[in-house]
Order: structure tokens, then sequence, then C-alpha cells
């Protein structure tokens, strides 16, 4: 059996956003066993699971990346949409549009210092849609 929704994330500034229980909000009650595979609907913004304590781990993240991928970088070609779009989109495409997360007893399966993050890439934040499908 599978069950789908479709919710959309108020925008958020750039930076990587713990949206777990946003996400659990939306979703219907979950079965006691089967997986939840989430999918955001966009090429400058992704999903990531990382460590949910520390917000200084999302700081780290997005200072790291940023230097690693900077906007402005004089080789790319595709400018025409802002100085962060491009390297928005391979942000977007290093983290991946996608996450998997195992259910059980009702409950994610996710490690007791994980969250579901968005990661904001673009400076404006725009709003997000995400596609949660539930199979079980």
């Amino acid at each position: 059996m599978v069950t789908q929704a479709t919710f959309e994330l108020a925008p958020y500034q750039r930076g990587y956003h713990l949206i777990t229980d946003k996400v659990m909000a939306q979703l219907p009650s979950l079965p006691e066993h089967g997986l939840l595979n989430l999918f955001i609907q966009h090429t400058s913004a992704a999903l990531t699971i990382n460590e949910n304590a520390d917000p200084s781990v999302r700081t780290d993240l997005k200072t790291f990346v940023d230097k690693l991928i900077p906007d402005n970088d004089p080789h790319f070609t595709h400018t025409i949409e802002g100085p962060d779009d491009m390297s928005a989109h391979i942000k977007s495409s290093l983290f991946g549009p996608s996450l998997t997360i195992p259910i059980i007893q009702h409950k994610l399966a996710l490690g007791t210092w994980q969250g579901i993050f968005l990661c904001e890439f673009r400076n404006g934040g725009l709003k997000r849609k995400i596609v949660a499908t539930i199979f079980h």
C-alpha cells in the first residue's frame, strides 16, 4: 500500500533548517513498518539528515559548503537568475532531492541525534514543495 501527500514549506532564508516536526505534522499516522520517501521539487534546495542537537553543525555546514561552492564563480555560465543560482544548483545536486527513512513501530527510524533538514541555497528563500510517499 502507498500513501502520498504533497505539502509546502514557508520560505526560509539561506541555510540549513531543521524541519522534522514540520514534516511529521504533514503526514498521516505512520504504519507499523514501512518506508518514508521525501522528495523536494526544486533545483536550488535539497534535503539531508544530520545532527539536530547542536545548531553550530548547521553554521559549519553553511560555512564550508559556501566556501567550497561560492556564488559568482567566474567559471559559471548560467548567471541569468542571479549570483546565487548556479551555486545553488550545484549544491542541490551534491545533497540530493530525496531521502528515504525506515519506519519502525509507527515512528521514523532516525538516530538519537538525527533530524531532517531543508537545505536552502538561495538568498531570497522561496516556498518549497515536498512530496511525501509512505510505503507500507
